[in-house]
C-alpha cells in the first residue's frame, strides 16, 4: 500500500466526475486498534423504493417537530400554567438534546449498524411523543421533549447514512439525496400549517400525538424493508470521553444562543454556558488527537468537501431558522393574521423547496454541484433582499411570493451540501458525516433563532407594534448570511477532490 506522500493525486477527469456528482472510488481499508489495516466489511446494499419512502417519512416526522410545536406554545402555556419564560423550555429542551447528540448518534450508526440505530431512534421518538401528548404537568412535558430530541438525534444521521450507503455514488445517490432534502424542506414549513390546523380544530396535544401512528408504522415496517447494516468489524466501542465532550460542546452552545434573547449576552448563565462549550472543545481536541479510536477523526474534518458543507449548513441554518420566526411574528403582529393564515402564507416556500430538491440531481448533472451551490445560495440572498421591503399593512402583498425564491435557494443549498459531504467520506463514516452536517445546521438554526428576532427588535426604534422596520432589517441580515454562503461556494468551487487515504 502506498505511503501518504506517494498516494496518487486525482486526475482532472476524476475531479470533473466528482464535481458532476459521479462516483469517486474511496478507500476500502482502515486501521484496527493494533495499527494493522483491516478490510471494511460493509456488504453492498440497495435501498428499494418502499424503503426510501420509509426513510423519508421518518426524516419528515423529525423535521416537522421543529416547527409544529411552536404554533401550540400559547395553548400549552394557558392549559399547563407555564410562565412566559418557562414555556420556551419546550423548544429549548428539544434543541439542546437534538443538537448535542447528533454527532454521537451518527457515529453510533457507523459502529453498531444503521438500521439498528434508526429503529432505536424511532422507538425513543415515538414513545416520547406519546408521553408529551398525554402530559398533564410542566416537568413531564419538558422531559418528554428532551427525550424526543434524543430520539431525533439517532434518527436523523442514521436516515441520511442509510441513503448515502444504500445508493452508489453518482446520479442515483444524488436523486435520493435530492428527495431527502426536498422532504426536509417541505416538512419544516408544513409544521407551521399542520400545527395551526391541529391547534385550531383539535388540541395542542395533537401536535405530539400525530407522530405516534407514523412512528409505530415505521418501526413495524423497518425490519422488513431495510437491509441489515453490519457494524464495523473488530471490537470497536464508542469513545465515551469524546462522546461526552462533543455533546457538552454543542449542547452548551445551543443553550447559550437559544436563551440569549431572553437573558442577554452578559447574563452569568449565558457566559457560563459559553465558557463550558469553549473549554469542552479544547478538551475534546486534546483527547481525540491522542485517542487510538477517536469518535471524531480530525483528518476527516480537513476534507474540503466536508468543511465546505459544514460552513454552508451553518449559514443555511442561520437564515432558515431565524427567517421562520421573524416572518411568523410579522404576519401575526404586524398584519394581525391568524396562525393558520400565517402558515398558509409561508407554505409556498416549502412547496417550491420540494421542487428544488426533487430536481436538484438533474441540475447538478448539467452544471456541477459547486455551481448549483453558488446559484441556490445566491437565489436565497435575492429572495431575502426582496423581503427586506416588507409592507407595514395592506394585507397580502405580491412581495410575499419571494418566499418561493428563498425556498428554492434553501432546499437547493441543502441538497448540494449533502452531496459534497457524502463524497468526502467512505461508507463506514457516513453516519458521522450525517451527524456533522446536521449539527452544523442545528447550531446555525439556534443562532438564527436568537439573532434575527433580536435584530428585528433592536432595529424597530419606533416601538409601534405595527411597524415592519425591524423585520426588514432581519431579512437583510438573512440576505447577508445567504450571500456569504454564495461566496463560500464560489471561492471553493475548484477545490481538489479529497485524496484516497492510505
Amino acid at each position: 500500500m502506498p505511503e501518504p506522500d506517494s498516494a496518487p493525486r486525482p486526475t482532472a477527469q476524476a475531479a470533473s466526475e466528482t464535481e458532476r456528482g459521479e462516483p469517486r472510488r474511496l478507500p476500502a481499508q482502515t486501521a484496527d486498534p493494533t495499527g494493522h489495516a483491516e478490510p471494511r466489511h460493509f456488504p453492498p446494499q440497495t435501498v428499494s423504493g418502499p424503503a426510501l419512502v420509509l426513510i423519508l417519512s421518518a426524516a419528515f416526522m423529525v423535521v416537522l417537530d421543529f416547527s409544529i410545536v411552536n404554533v401550540a406554545l400559547p395553548s400549552i402555556q394557558r392549559e399547563l400554567g407555564f410562565s412566559t419564560s418557562a414555556v420556551q423550555w419546550i423548544v429549548t429542551a428539544y434543541a439542546i438534546t437534538f443538537g448535542g447528540l447528533l454527532i454521537l448518534g451518527g457515529r453510533a450508526a457507523d459502529l453498531f449498524g444503521r438500521r439498528r440505530v434508526f429503529l432505536a431512534g424511532l422507538l425513543v421518538f415515538t414513545a416520547s411523543s406519546l408521553s408529551g401528548g398525554l402530559a398533564h404537568d410542566q416537568v413531564l412535558l419538558v422531559a418528554s421533549r428532551a427525550v424526543q430530541g434524543m430520539g431525533g438525534a439517532l434518527v436523523a444521521p442514521s436516515a441520511l447514512s442509510l441513503i448515502t450507503t444504500g445508493f452508489p455514488a453518482g446520479s442515483q445517490r444524488n436523486r435520493a439525496l435530492g428527495m431527502y432534502g426536498a422532504t426536509a424542506s417541505i416538512g419544516f414549513v408544513a409544521g407551521q400549517v399542520l400545527g395551526g390546523v391541529l391547534v385550531e380544530f383539535t388540541s395542542w396535544r395533537a401536535v405530539f400525538l400525530v407522530n405516534v401512528p407514523v412512528g409505530i408504522a415505521a418501526v413495524l415496517l423497518a425490519p422488513r424493508l431495510l437491509g441489515r447494516s453490519a457494524p464495523l468489524s473488530g471490537s470497536r466501542r464508542i469513545d465515551g470521553g469524546g462522546a461526552a465532550l462533543i455533546t457538552l460542546v454543542v449542547a452548551a452552545l445551543v443553550y447559550a444562543v437559544s436563551q440569549v434573547d431572553a437573558l442577554g449576552w452578559t447574563n452569568a448563565r449565558i457566559l457560563t454556558a459559553l465558557l463550558v462549550s469553549a473549554t469542552s472543545a479544547v478538551a475534546l481536541f486534546a483527547l481525540e488527537w491522542r485517542h487510538q479510536d477517536p469518535l471524531i477523526r480530525f483528518d476527516l474534518l480537513r476534507e474540503p468537501g466536508l468543511r465546505k458543507a459544514g460552513v454552508m449548513n451553518l449559514l443555511l441554518g442561520l437564515w432558515n431558522g431565524g427567517e421562520m420566526i421573524v416572518l411568523s411574528l410579522y404576519f401575526q403582529q404586524v398584519l394581525h393574521e391568524s396562525p393558520l393564515v400565517t402558515g398558509l402564507a409561508i407554505a409556498p416556500q416549502g412547496v417550491i423547496g420540494f421542487t428544488a430538491g426533487a430536481f436538484g440531481a438533474r441540475l447538478a448533472r448539467r452544471v456541477g454541484v459547486s455551481r448549483v451551490l453558488v446559484l441556490t445560495s445566491g437565489m436565497a440572498a435575492a429572495g431575502f433582499l426582496i423581503l427586506s421591503r416588507l409592507p407595514s399593512g395592506g394585507g397580502y402583498s405580491p412581495l410575499f411570493a419571494a418566499v418561493m425564491i428563498v425556498g428554492f435557494g434553501t432546499a437547493g443549498t441543502a441538497f448540494g451540501t449533502m452531496v459534497i459531504a457524502s463524497q468526502a467520506a467512505a461508507d463506514d463514516e457516513q453516519g458521522l458525516v450525517g451527524g456533522v452536517i446536521n449539527t452544523g445546521r442545528q447550531v446555525g438554526a439556534a443562532i438564527g433563532a436568537a439573532l434575527l428576532p433580536a435584530v428585528a427588535q433592536a432595529a424597530d426604534h419606533s416601538g409601534r407594534a405595527g411597524s415592519a422596520t425591524g423585520d426588514r432589517d432581519a431579512m437583510l441580515t438573512a440576505a447577508a448570511a445567504a450571500a456569504l454562503a454564495a461566496v463560500v461556494a464560489w471561492r471553493t468551487r475548484r477545490a481538489v477532490s479529497p485524496l484516497p487515504r492510505p
